[in-house]
C-alpha cells in the first residue's frame, strides 16, 4: 500500500508518504505561504522515495477544518494530483489527525482543539480502537471555549493550538494536564496512517466528491458582533 496525504489547513503545511517501509514526510510551518510550498514538498518526498503518482494506491487528504483558504487549497491540490493520475481519494479531518498523534503516544481518549479565531475553537473527541487507530466520540463543533467539553467518563490528553490560545482549557475536568501538547498543529503523517487503513477497508471516494470540512459557514465577524465582543471584554 502506499498513500501519499498532504494539509494545508492550519498554520503548517505538511506532506507524507506511507508504504510498506513506514511513512517518511515534510512539515513546515509557512505562514500564508501554502500554496508556493505544497507541491514542491510532494515532489520532494516523492522524488527522494523513488515513487511516482500513479504507483500510489491512493491520497488522504487534509479538509480541515482550519483556515478557510488553507482547507481549499488542500482540497483543491488533492483533487488535481488525484484527477491527473486516476487515484481515489480519502477526507481526513485535521482534528483527528491531531488526536491520532495522542492516541499513538498512549492515549486511550483525545480531546482536539484548534484555534478557530473569533474568540472560537474548533474541537473533537476521539477514543482509541481496537486496532490502535481511532474512533469519533463526538461531532467535530466549532464554539467559545466554554462549551468545550469530554463527553464520557475518564481521563483524556488534551492535543492542539486550542489549548495554548485559550489556556483557561488546561482547567476542564478530566484532563491530564501532565501530557497536555497545546502547540501541536496537524501533521500528514498521520493523515497518511488513517489514509492507508481506510483505503484499504475500501472508503476511497472519487476526487470529484472531495468535500471541505470548514464546521463554521462564516470566516468573519460582522461590524456589530466585533463591537459587541469588544464591550463583553
Amino acid at each position: 500500500m502506499r498513500v501519499l496525504a498532504l494539509d494545508t489547513a492550519t498554520e503548517a503545511c505538511s506532506v507524507a508518504l506511507f508504504t510498506d517501509q513506514g511513512i517518511a514526510g515534510r512539515f513546515e510551518e509557512v505562514g500564508r505561504a501554502h500554496a508556493d510550498r505544497i507541491l514542491g514538498m510532494v515532489d520532494a518526498v516523492l522524488s527522494k522515495a523513488g515513487v511516482r503518482l500513479s504507483g500510489l494506491d491512493g491520497i488522504a487528504a487534509g479538509i480541515g477544518p482550519g483556515s478557510f483558504t488553507g482547507v481549499r487549497i488542500s482540497v483543491a491540490v488533492a483533487q488535481g494530483l488525484a484527477f491527473g493520475a486516476g487515484l481515489p481519494v480519502v477526507p481526513v479531518s485535521s482534528l483527528e489527525a491531531l488526536a491520532l498523534k495522542a492516541i499513538g503516544n498512549g492515549a486511550r481518549q483525545a480531546l482536539a482543539c484548534l484555534d478557530a479565531r473569533m474568540g472560537e475553537v474548533y474541537w473533537g473527541c476521539f477514543s482509541a480502537d481496537a486496532a490502535g487507530l481511532l474512533a469519533a466520540a463526538s461531532p467535530l463543533r466549532v464554539g467559545p471555549p466554554a462549551e468545550v467539553r469530554w463527553p464520557g467518563a475518564g481521563n483524556f490528553r488534551g492535543i492542539g493550538r486550542g489549548f495554548a490560545a485559550y489556556p483557561a482549557l488546561a482547567a476542564l475536568p478530566g484532563l491530564e494536564r501532565e501530557s497536555l501538547d497545546g502547540r501541536a498543529l496537524p501533521d500528514a503523517r498521520e493523515m497518511a496512517r488513517l489514509g492507508a487503513v481506510r483505503l484499504a477497508a475500501g472508503r476511497g471516494i472519487d476526487a470529484a466528491d472531495l468535500l471541505p470540512e470548514y464546521v463554521r459557514n462564516k470566516v468573519a465577524l460582522t461590524e456589530a458582533e466585533r463591537a459587541a465582543a469588544a464591550a463583553a471584554k
